[in-house]
């Protein structure tokens, strides 16, 4: 190993690689998601439209997208299902209409108002097995990831 904790070249070990330990730590809070948030059909990424749209309003497809990271693909695709749902409702933008505006429904809101305390225990049960000082650490460390 060198002063980074890379195995050798020669000695590649899937175990060790970020990517690989990224992908498991997802795996994990995603569990830790579904098991707490307590809705199947509601998947992280499709909370983090809802929540963003809470906090920020009605807002253009595209800038739900970037506020979440997520690609247009993506981004289409979740609000589609949400629509579906009776969370959220599309419409054109009073400011131009070639963009589409997207914002919670009554419904939407107040299903993301029940759920505001499971998603705050979401994030403490991921976050269990650390200390709080290495809860700060490891957040400080992954906004520098990011």
């Amino acid at each position: 190993m060198d002063d980074f904790g890379r195995p050798p070249p020669d000695d590649y070990q899937l175990a060790v690689q970020v990517h690989h330990r990224l992908r498991r730590a997802h795996q994990r809070a995603s569990a830790i998601f579904l098991d707490t948030i307590g809705d199947t059909q509601l998947t992280p990424t499709q909370w983090a439209a809802l929540a963003t749209l809470h906090g920020e309003g009605p807002l253009s497809q595209n800038q739900l997208g970037r506020l979440t990271y997520m690609d247009p693909a993506t981004t289409q695709g979740v609000i589609l299902r949400l629509v579906e749902r009776g969370l959220v409702e599309r419409q054109p933008d009073p400011q131009d209409r070639r963009r589409t505006s997207v914002r919670l429904t009554r419904v939407g809101q107040a299903m993301v108002v029940d759920r505001l305390p499971d998603a705050a225990a979401v994030h403490d049960r991921t976050l269990e097995p650390l200390s709080a000082e290495e809860r700060t650490v490891f957040l400080g460390l992954l906004a520098k990831l990011m």
